[in-house]
């Protein structure tokens, strides 16, 4: 049985394509979602990817991983990044290795983007490389997760 990565959009990235593309570029995250179901076939897993604009939704969903349904996750929570303690403590309640991403460089941007809550959680961070990111860092989860023999 293929291994299943989740993937979780956190607020806006909804809008993506006509959203701030200055910032965010004009990819969709349709195409997004497709360019990784594409991807994972490559490297042999499943992904699984969902979208929530609200902070308890993202959090309900980050509980559903729990006991083994999830081999690891790649997180774009947006915002939520910068201010959510509640989901940065879900993710670490279940327990699931996971890759925070963004399409833009954070670091470059305004101050209070440049700190994330979630980051000291994950195993890695992948930021600034547009839609790319997301598949930079589902390589990089699968490749980790490879190396410790991960179920």
């Amino acid at each position: 049985m293929s291994r299943t990565i989740a993937v979780l959009h956190g607020p806006s990235l909804n809008l993506l394509g006509r959203r701030e593309p200055a910032i965010y570029g004009t990819t969709t995250l349709g195409e997004i979602d497709a360019r990784l179901a594409a991807v994972a076939t490559e490297l042999g897993v499943a992904v699984e990817c969902a979208q929530r604009n609200g902070e308890g939704e993202l959090i309900d969903l980050v509980h559903t991983w729990q006991e083994g349904r999830v081999a690891g996750a790649v997180v774009n929570a947006g915002a939520y990044t910068h201010t959510s303690l509640a989901l940065r403590d879900a993710l670490a309640a279940v327990a699931v290795p996971f890759v925070e991403v963004h399409l833009s460089n954070v670091h470059a941007r305004e101050p209070e983007r440049r700190r994330s809550m979630l980051a000291p959680a994950a195993v890695g961070v992948v930021c600034g490389f547009g839609a790319a990111s997301y598949e930079h860092g589902l390589r990089a989860l699968v490749g980790w997760l490879d190396r410790r023999g991960a179920a």
